[in-house]
C-alpha cells in the first residue's frame, strides 16, 4: 500500500466513522440533558435515584430493541426482506411490551423495584410511574433502530446525526420548559426522553422509507423467512441479556451502600459524562465489519491512531478542573454530589482504556463469524462483575458510587482479555494479528 492509497482509505475510514460516532455521542448527550433537568429538582438525589432505578430496567427491554439495527443492517438487501424484518420486528415489540406492562401496572414490578433493586417504599411508587411512561419510549426506540439499519446498509450515516441533532434540540427545549415552569419529577426526565425518541423515530423513518423504495425487488442474499432472521438475532439476544444484568445488578449493589442515593446518583452523573467520550467510539465495530476485509492493515491503525483517546479524554477530566466545572456550571452539580461524582469518573479510567479495543476485537469476531463467543465474554464480563461489586459492598460500602465504577471496568477488562485471546488464536493461523499488520505497515511506508 502507497501513501496515496493509504490517505484515500484513511479518509474513507473517517467519513464512515464520524457520523456514527457522533450520533452515539448525542445519544449520550440526551442522557446528560435529562439528568442535568433532574438534577435542579429539589429533591435531586432521591428523584435522580429513583430515576436510575427505571432507566435500568428498562434498558434490558430497550437492548433488545436496538439489535434491530445491526440485524437489517446485516441481512436487508432488498424490499421483500425488509418485509419480512419489519414483521419480524413487530412481533419483537409486542413481546418486549407484554413483558414491559407486567411490570408498570402489576404487583410484579412492587417486587423487582422493591426487593431486587433494595429501593425503599417511598421511591418504589415514583419508579413505576416512570417506567410507565418509558414502555413508549421500547416502541420508538426499536422501530427507530429497524428503519436506522437500511439506513447504515446504504451508508446514508449522516442521517443518524441529523436525526440525534434534531432530538436534542426538543429534549432541551422541553428542558428549559420544565426547569423554568419548577415542576421537575422523575417523570419529567421519562417524557423529555420520550419526545426526543418519536422525533428521531419519525426522521429515521422518512428516510430509510426512500432508501427502500430504491432497493431491488430481490436480491441474491435474500432472507427467506422470518426463522432465518432469528437465527441471526438469537445469539446477540442471548449474549445482550447477559450483559443488561449488569446494570440493574450495579443498583442493587449501590442500593446497600453507606449512602444509597448518594452511591446511585454520582454514578449516574459520572457514568454519563464518561458513556458521552466513549460513545463516540462505540462504532469502531461497524469499521472493522466494512472495511477488515479488504484493508485489515489499515484498520489496526485506524484502532492504534483512536483507541487510547477515551482514556486520555477522561483521565484530562478527571485529575483537572475542567471536570469539575463541566459538572457544575454545564450540569448544574454541587455540593457533595459534585465531589462524589468527580470520585466515581476517575475510577472509569480503566474503562475508557479498555472500551475500544473490546469493540475492536468484538467486530472480528462478527467479520469470522465466531459471535458465539460473545456470550462467553459476556458471562465473564457479568461474572467479575458481580464479584468486583460484592467484595466492594462488603468491604468498602463508603466508597458508595466508586463500587459501581469500579465493578463496570473490571469487567470490561475481562471481557477484553476472553475476546483478544480468543481473536488472536484466530489471526496467529492468518498471520494477521494486530502487532503483524502494524509491522508490515511500517514496513510498507518505508
Amino acid at each position: 500500500m502507497n501513501r496515496t492509497e493509504e490517505m484515500i482509505g484513511m479518509k474513507s475510514l473517517f467519513i464512515f466513522f464520524i457520523p456514527l460516532g457522533l450520533s452515539a455521542s448525542l445519544v449520550t448527550i440526551s442522557h446528560i440533558i435529562i439528568n442535568s433537568t433532574l438534577v435542579r429538582a429539589e429533591n435531586s438525589e432521591f428523584i435522580l435515584a429513583s430515576y436510575t432505578i427505571a432507566i435500568s430496567l428498562f434498558g434490558i427491554t430497550e437492548r433488545l430493541g436496538v439489535l434491530l439495527r445491526q440485524t437489517c443492517s446485516s441481512l436487508v438487501r432488498d424490499r421483500d426482506s425488509y418485509k419480512l424484518m419489519s414483521k419480524f420486528a413487530l412481533y419483537l415489540i409486542g413481546c418486549l411490551m407484554l413483558a414491559a406492562i407486567s411490570v408498570a401496572f402489576t404487583p410484579v414490578g412492587d417486587f423487582i423495584f422493591a426487593k431486587v433493586f433494595g429501593a425503599n417504599a417511598t421511591m418504589v411508587d415514583d419508579i413505576k410511574e416512570i417506567y410507565q411512561v418509558l414502555i413508549f419510549v421500547t416502541i420508538f426506540s426499536s422501530l427507530r433502530c429497524l428503519t436506522q439499519g437500511i439506513i447504515i446498509y446504504n451508508r446514508q450515516t449522516k442521517w443518524l446525526t441529523i436525526g440525534m441533532g434534531i432530538r436534542l434540540a426538543v429534549m432541551y427545549l422541553l428542558s428549559i420548559f420544565f426547569i423554568y415552569s419548577g415542576n421537575i419529577s422523575g417523570k419529567t426526565g421519562a417524557i423529555i426522553f420520550l419526545a426526543g425518541m418519536i422525533v428521531e423515530c419519525l426522521i429515521s423513518f422518512i428516510e430509510a422509507r426512500k432508501l427502500v423504495r430504491k432497493m431491488p425487488e430481490k436480491h441474491e442474499q435474500e432472507i427467506k423467512s422470518k426463522r432465518a432472521i432469528f437465527k441471526f438475532y438469537s445469539p446477540l439476544m442471548y449474549s445482550s441479556l447477559i450483559v443488561v444484568m449488569i446494570g440493574p445488578a450495579i443498583n442493587v449493589s449501590l442500593g446497600k451502600t453507606a449512602d444509597i442515593e448518594l452511591a446511585i446518583a454520582s454514578f449516574a452523573i459520572a457514568t454519563s459524562l464518561t458513556q458521552l467520550i466513549l460513545s463516540f467510539f462505540s462504532y469502531i465495530h461497524q469499521i472493522v465489519i466494512n472495511f477488515y476485509g479488504e484493508h485489515n492493515i489499515l484498520v489496526k491503525k485506524f484502532l492504534l491512531l483512536t483507541g487510547f483517546l477515551p482514556c486520555i479524554l477522561v483521565a484530562i477530566l478527571s485529575y483537572t478542573p475542567l471536570g469539575g466545572f463541566f459538572l457544575e456550571y454545564v450540569m448544574g452539580v454541587n455540593g457533595r454530589l459534585l465531589d462524589a461524582s468527580l470520585h466515581v469518573l476517575k475510577a472509569t479510567l480503566l474503562m475508557a482504556l479498555v472500551f475500544p479495543f473490546v469493540d475492536y476485537f468484538n467486530g472480528l469476531l462478527m467479520v469470522f463469524k465466531r459471535t458465539k463467543v460473545t456470550i462467553i465474554s459476556q458471562s465473564a464480563k457479568l461474572v467479575v462483575t458481580l464479584i468486583a461489586l460484592i467484595i466492594g459492598v462488603n468491604f468498602a460500602a463508603q466508597w458508595n458510587g466508586v463500587i459501581g465504577a469500579i465493578g463496570t471496568s473490571l469487567g470490561f477488562l475481562a471481557e477484553l482479555m476472553v475476546v483478544s485471546i480468543y481473536v488472536h488464536a484466530i489471526e496467529r493461523t492468518k498471520g494477521q494479528s494486530l502487532f503483524v499488520g502494524i509491522k508490515a505497515l511500517t514496513k510498507n511506508e518505508k
